[in-house]
């Protein structure tokens, strides 16, 4: 092993952990949110379309989708840190930031109560702040 992928699986090791506890948290937190919004009585069911009926948002949905976006970043910054790791940091975060904010599009868009608008926006929230501020201070300089 050279010196230069010793410093490589060196960086790769002390970035996995942190990486993986963001990844839990950015699950367990909107769970969180998702318990206390039903537990505070918070429908939590949604119409995207008029006439149709309204979709129950289950706990298994949010581990999903929470699951899902957290690697999905998790994959794209390590694909920077490949192809742009001098700015794979400050790419990284300009764009999950904006993801972030594109997403509330929906969740305002949707036919649902001010409860669970605010319980979703509450949870993309979460994931966003588990996931931004860990991921970017990993993230190779």
């Amino acid at each position: 092993m050279t010196s230069s992928s010793a410093v490589r699986s060196s960086a790769d090791a002390s970035t996995l952990r942190p990486r993986a506890l963001a990844v839990v948290a950015a699950v367990v937190l909107p769970v969180i949110v998702w318990v206390i919004g039903n537990a505070a009585g918070a429908e939590l069911e949604v119409v995207q379309k008029a006439g149709e009926d309204p979709m129950k948002v289950t706990i298994g949905a949010v581990i999903g989708f929470a699951l899902v976006a957290a690697l999905l970043g998790w994959g794209f910054l390590a694909l920077l840190e490949k192809f742009a790791p001098r700015k794979a940091g400050l790419i990284w975060t300009i764009v999950a930031s904006v993801v972030l904010l594109i997403s509330f599009g929906p969740v305002l868009g949707i036919e649902a109560s001010s409860g669970t608008k605010a319980v979703l926006v509450l949870m993309h929230i979460a994931v966003g702040a588990a996931l931004i501020p860990v991921l970017r201070r990993g993230a190779s300089r």
